[in-house]
């Protein structure tokens, strides 16, 4: 039966895989992950309750956004997507992601190892240049230290900044951890929303507990900021097991039964569950 969530409600970050016969994988890459279909997803959304879907380009596909094309098709009015992009995109190419559904770009410093703040700045700008034009908005994978040596800048972005999974502060320290006041500051000036999503990522507790005290701090510093996500199917890092190109790294095993419970349990209030999981969707993606 699902929860008790209101209309329209979104899963702000998904991604999809394979089969991986069709879609090739970057040379690059620090993993190889198994098929996740769009089949599948569905299916499990429609069991949450869950009617929007925004797929995130995972890092194995690099700038190849041919899968998550091909998923938003299929998916209609019901589906956005953040893509990753290169130099070499055109105007034209842009256009075209956008009219399937894409309305964000996204810059993945921490999978890269990139935490040198000056070269962030610089990606996040430039990302954010090339894209402002379409309207879109600019999502960042990075961790709380380098985010809060660019938290200065960012009203100078001309686009939207989304912070992924909790700007990967660590749960174990708290609201009052180094760097995390940069980021609630950047919440409360409505420079950036952030994403409750993936808390085994920042936390080594049953139930991810100690992920509440963060949760609720973001949502109390500016509830039109906050988005939720599953993170399914859960990939790389995530497994908490080492990374592997030539085989198959797992997807972690998660409940996302429970990840939707637990977001309502943050969120305490009706009027805050519509925030997080409707209105400010529907905002940022354009619903």
């Amino acid at each position: 039966m699902p929860l008790d969530i209101p209309a329209g409600a979104c899963d702000c970050h998904v991604h999809v895989f394979g089969p991986a016969r069709q879609y090739a994988f970057d040379p690059a890459r620090t993993y190889t992950p198994a098929d996740a279909s769009l089949t599948e997803l569905v299916s499990r959304h429609r069991e949450l309750g869950i009617s929007r879907t925004v797929i995130v380009q995972p890092s194995p596909y690099g700038a190849d956004n041919s899968c998550l094309l091909d998923a938003l098709a299929e998916l209609g009015d019901a589906g956005r997507g953040v893509a990753v992009i290169d130099d070499t995109i055109s105007d034209a190419a842009l256009a075209d992601m956008h009219r399937a559904g894409v309305r964000g770009v996204r810059v993945n410093l921490e999978t890269a190892g990139e935490h040198d703040p000056a070269v962030a700045r610089r990606k996040l700008r430039q990302a954010a240049e090339r894209v402002a034009p379409l309207g879109w908005h600019v999502q960042t994978f990075t961790n709380l230290a380098t985010f809060a040596a660019l938290a200065d800048s960012l009203s100078e972005l001309p686009t939207a900044l989304v912070v992924d999974h909790f700007g990967r502060a660590q749960a174990s320290l708290g609201p009052a951890q180094s760097g995390m006041d940069r980021l609630l500051d950047a919440v409360a000036a409505g420079h950036v929303y952030v994403k409750l999503s993936a808390p085994y990522r920042i936390s080594r507790e049953p139930d991810y507990a100690d992920v509440t005290p963060l949760a609720r701090a973001l949502i109390d510093a500016n509830p039109d900021r906050v988005l939720w996500g599953t993170d399914w199917p859960h990939p790389g890092s995530a497994a908490g097991g080492p990374l592997s190109v030539d085989g198959i790294t797992p997807f972690r095993q998660e409940d996302n039964r429970r990840a939707l419970s637990r977001c309502l349990e943050w969120a305490e209030t009706p009027e805050r569950v519509r925030k997080i999981m409707t209105d400010n969707p529907e905002r940022l993606y354009g619903f």
